[in-house]
């Protein structure tokens, strides 16, 4: 009996020594590693690596830019359902233990014992947040003590539900998605409130491990992986038993939605943000969860793309078929071997691959991606004749089999009538739009399709502007000697060792044509180069220079020549576009912009643009104003002279087409039709339109302005002025209205046989004072108005 006494005494001091050395080594421990934890309060002020997004004005995604794909939500966001998966997955007792679970531990530690191996285990939500956050994933012994140390310390400073939240938006869930906002999107293009049970059960299973329980990669484990989750739920009294029937009998979702489900096609724009984004704040824009708003109506932007690649595909189409875009051998008639081949080729702008699996007479069936069989009418596809050249086309096609054959890789085009024969457009084009009023742009599109080429041509591409130019040398010359019942000859030109290579210069009008005597008026509406060209030599190129420059014209890259009135020099559509706002609001400079605000993570605001004020007589070195850079009285004669380019110049196609009195503007053309040009202005919106090849080759001998441009911008503004009303625009009260001979533009008296009506700007003389060496007729050069009673109208 006194054995067993003593037995038992020896065991008991025994374990309370090992107690004592226990608890000695613990502290022993616990100071020499936390001397050196971090502070766990950082964990208040946690910045997440969240993308960069993009929006429209009204709040639609446009893009996103980032490694990881994380959406952090607040706890109170999270639905129950959702919590108890993670929980059943992770940590049950969660809400119970101090951060440490001694059960897990000592499961941990008999495995060791037991295998030898170190083994998962033991590792509480809130160890994984002191893991994720402070330490590595090495698995060793002073890392798993550290753990420990950091999780009572992190259960001491924070909340549990401060705890669940930090790990639920920092835990990695495999295919880019962190957190379980972004998983949600990425694997079921869901909520988290719209989750079932069986998906919250799917997400919670994959910070085990999220390769390998991976639905897309594999299913049948990730199966597995599920139903058990499920089914701790429902042991643990968090789900009922017929939930968890319908959830075990729910499929696997294996489809992925890893890119953002966007709301705008907006790219150009895009990337013009994340350029300036990283310009700003350097790499770390890609985390910081700035979201930025551009100036995009989204609305507009989807007519500006739609009408790029419209009148793309209408000039690709008028100069003929070009062939296939590849071939194939097709071993059999099954259609899925035919969409196997179309799914290879991806969707551009619209325009699905298919293969053509059998031709007729005047139609033939063509498979898509899907392995849908669809059958090719001849109105279709009878458009495509060869093309030869951009100025030639071969012989019209009399049956299917001159266009197509089996095997051919084709796009097609669902239009209102039917399926029709399309190809990927090789020439380009650009777009772009702004508010007159405050500079806002309101639509880009720097190209056919961003995927194709990401190269932005409505900034990046430097291109002369034709006659797109002409309007600011008009506006020079109105300040200069000129009015618009001028009187300037049209005859050919010649300038000797005027060009490059010191070669002669001979100017000419479109299509060699003379017009003779031509008021200034008539020549603009017309695009007279020859006339234009005497102009400039009148005012000089650098009057002219001077001039442009307040309308924000790159014109310190040019260079004072003559060619500068046929406008020689390069600029992008961006610019030229920006620049026409001072003609569209009646005399301002508006500095453009595209990104309205930006916000933090957090949705605090870090910039916000300024809307800036018209200002007639701005302070110098003030900014917030949009200063007047011409005269009211210019604007509006030139409003005036831009409307009738439109009204029944080179683009009355425009006015055809909307049937607007308040549109106005100007063509332009550049040589062997490179560059075709429309710039122009409705009611409170400005917008140009730029067609051409980015290897700077011809477009064709007719595909000038008129054509290949003002289709494009008139798609855009018929959507763009579709609720505006109309606006006329009175002129100001120094502007009158008196009668001329067309033929001297000498002023007449009223009711003169064959007079017409002009306007003048009653700030400078009503008689042509610049001195032109070819000015014609030269006896006006000394008339004068005289009396006020030839003026028929003052405002």
């Amino acid at each position: 009996m006194n054995f067993l006494k003593l037995f038992f005494k020896s065991i008991f001091y025994l374990v309370v020594f090992l107690a004592f050395l226990a608890l000695g080594a613990w502290g022993v421990a616990y100071r020499v590693y936390s001397e050196d934890l971090p502070d766990v309060n950082m964990l208040r002020d946690t910045q997440y690596q969240v993308p960069l997004r993009v929006y429209a004005r009204d709040g639609g995604l446009i893009a996103e830019f980032g490694e990881k794909r994380r959406v952090p939500v607040l706890i109170d966001q999270v639905p129950d359902l959702v919590r108890d998966a993670f929980l059943a997955a992770e940590d049950d007792r969660f809400y119970q233990h101090p951060g440490v679970d001694l059960q897990g531990l000592f499961r941990a530690g008999w495995e060791l014992l037991r295998t030898g191996h170190k083994g998962q285990g033991g590792s509480t939500i809130t160890m994984q947040v002191a893991r994720n956050f402070f330490l590595s994933s090495e698995k060793t012994y002073s890392r798993k003590f550290r753990e420990i140390l950091l999780a009572i310390k992190i259960e001491r400073e924070l909340s549990k539900d401060q705890i669940l939240e930090l790990y639920l938006n920092k835990i990695y869930l495999g295919n880019r998605a962190y957190g379980i906002a972004s998983a949600a999107s990425i694997y079921y293009n869901k909520t988290l409130a719209d989750l079932n049970p069986a998906e919250a059960a799917m997400l919670a299973g994959l910070p085990k491990a999220p390769s390998r329980f991976n639905p897309a990669v594999n299913p049948s484990r990730a199966k597995i992986r599920r139903d058990y989750i499920l089914g701790r739920m429902v042991e643990l009294g968090w789900l009922s038993g017929e939930r968890l029937a319908q959830s075990l009998a729910a499929p696997v979702e294996t489809t992925l939605y890893l890119n953002a489900a966007l709301d705008l096609e907006a790219s150009y724009v895009a990337e013009m943000v994340r350029a300036r984004m990283v310009e700003q704040f350097g790499e770390a824009a890609y985390e910081m969860g700035l979201n930025v708003y551009t100036t995009l109506d989204a609305n507009l932007q989807r007519a500006a793309t739609s009408a790029v690649r419209g009148a793309l595909q209408d000039y690709d189409r008028r100069h003929g078929w070009r062939g296939p875009e590849g071939h194939v051998d097709l071993a059999s008639n099954d259609p899925e071997e035919a969409a196997q081949h179309a799914r290879s080729k991806r969707v551009v702008a619209e325009l699905p691959a298919a293969v053509v699996i059998e031709v007729g007479a005047q139609q033939a069936r063509v498979v898509d991606a899907s392995g849908q069989v669809h059958v090719l009418e001849w109105s279709g596809m009878q458009w495509a004749r060869p093309h030869r050249s951009e100025d030639a086309l071969g012989a019209s096609p009399r049956t299917a089999a001159q266009i197509l054959a089996r095997g051919d890789v084709i796009r097609l085009r669902m239009a209102e009538d039917g399926l029709k024969l399309a190809q990927l457009p090789q020439v380009s084009g650009a777009f772009v739009s702004f508010d007159a009023q405050t500079g806002a742009m309101l639509a880009l599109e720097g190209g056919y399709d961003f995927a194709l080429s990401k190269f932005n041509r409505a900034t990046q591409a430097m291109r002369q502007p034709g006659s797109s130019f002409k309007p600011f040398l008009y506006s020079a010359a109105l300040e200069n000697g000129f009015t618009l019942a001028s009187v300037i000859s049209d005859a050919p030109l010649l300038f000797e060792k005027a060009a490059a290579n010191n070669e002669d210069w001979a100017p000419k009008n479109y299509k060699d044509e003379s017009y003779g005597p031509t008021r200034l008026h008539e020549a603009l509406v017309r695009s007279q180069n020859l006339v234009s060209v005497r102009i400039i030599e009148a005012i000089t190129p650098e009057v002219v220079l001077r001039h442009a420059k307040p309308f924000g014209l790159p014109v310190d890259q040019w260079q004072p020549t003559l060619s500068l009135a046929l406008g020689s020099y390069a600029l992008s559509p961006y610019a030229l576009a920006s620049a026409y706002m001072v003609f569209g609001n009646g005399g301002y400079r508006v500095e453009p912009y595209f990104i309205q605000k930006i916000e933090d993570v957090h949705g605090n605001m870090l910039f916000e643009a300024k809307v800036s004020t018209f200002c007639d007589r701005c302070p110098p070195d003030l900014t917030g104003l949009s200063p007047r850079v011409i005269a009211p009285e210019n604007a509006w004669l030139m409003q005036l002279m831009m409307r009738d380019v439109v009204r029944r110049g080179t683009a009355a196609s425009a006015g055809r087409a909307l049937k607007r009195p308040d549109i106005g503007g100007k063509t332009g053309t550049t040589n062997d039709q490179r560059d075709a040009w429309f710039s122009g202005f409705g009611p409170g919106v400005v917008a140009t339109a730029w067609v051409g090849f980015d290897d700077y080759h011809p477009l064709g001998k007719l595909e000038t302005g008129g054509k290949a441009a003002v289709p494009m911008w008139v798609d855009f503004m018929r959507v763009a002025l579709k609720d505006r009303p109309v606006v006329e625009t009175k002129p100001p009260v120094t502007i009158v209205k008196a009668s001329i001979d067309p033929e001297t533009g000498v002023v007449v008296e009223p009711g003169t046989p064959g007079a017409i009506s002009e306007f003048f700007d009653s700030r400078h003389p009503f008689v042509t004072t610049a001195v032109m060496p070819e000015y014609l007729p030269p006896e006006v050069l000394s008339e004068s108005l005289g009396d006020g009673h030839m003026v028929e109208d003052l405002f």
